[in-house]
């Protein structure tokens, strides 16, 4: 069976389920290629950032180590001492009056591991959706080939095996192509997801870190402004 036939010999639905199914298969093993490399960069600079965190010797100077750093623990780290400089400078104001250092930040914190996360999670939805739209397109074309390759054989008065086996055999080929679309698509999809949840588990426990360490030392950050 040569794909290629299909293409000759198969109408416009069929050619479009199989370019559909076609893109599908490149946008996976794009998005497996991308994500993997991502994920374990992410992995990876954690490690560097929160290294550099702890190891560096006040507030001001794991500032300035983590100012550009591309790693979620550098941003939660820069968002935790962003909120307590806005706060230690409206302390005074309707702000202060209004919850206390550990609760403001909390929040900013909370908000910032949001965002992370929910950067983990571009381009799953896009997997899931491959995975479980994918076997259905290639069955809609297998069907519709062998609708399509009947119509033509009762046109013709072929009732042959040779003559039926042919475009039928051709038209099958539809539902493996959206097995290999979506086998893969769903394989990454919950290697990602497992991924994703220790890294958001690291990140969490990171977060809790962060917020003691800043209530804890918080006169240690004056000079942050």
């Amino acid at each position: 069976m040569n794909l290629l036939t299909v293409f000759k010999q198969g109408d416009a639905v069929l050619i479009t389920v199989f370019l559909i199914l076609i893109a599908m298969s490149v946008l996976t093993w794009t998005l497996i290629i991308s994500r993997g490399l991502r994920i374990a960069r992410t992995r990876r600079d954690n490690r560097e950032a929160e290294a550099a965190l702890w190891d560096a010797n006040n507030w001001q100077s794991a500032q300035a180590q983590l100012a550009e750093h591309p790693a979620p623990v550098a941003a939660l780290t820069r968002d935790g001492l962003a909120a307590m400089k806005h706060y230690r400078e409206h302390a005074s104001a309707s702000l202060g009056q209004s919850c206390d250092l550990n609760e403001f930040l909390t929040r900013a914190i909370r908000r910032g591991l949001s965002r992370e996360t929910g950067r983990l999670e571009t381009g799953m939805t896009l997997l899931a959706s491959i995975g479980s739209t994918a076997p259905f397109i290639g069955l809609f074309g297998t069907v519709w080939g062998i609708y399509h390759a009947l119509v033509n054989i009762g046109a013709a008065g072929q009732v042959s095996i040779g003559a039926v086996s042919g475009p039928i055999g051709e038209a099958l080929i539809a539902t493996a192509a959206g097995l290999a679309a979506a086998i893969p698509a769903v394989l990454a999809y919950n290697a990602f997801i497992r991924m994703n949840r220790v890294i958001g588990q690291d990140l969490d426990h990171f977060a809790h870190d962060l917020h003691a360490q800043l209530l804890t030392e918080a006169g240690a950050i004056d000079g942050v402004r």
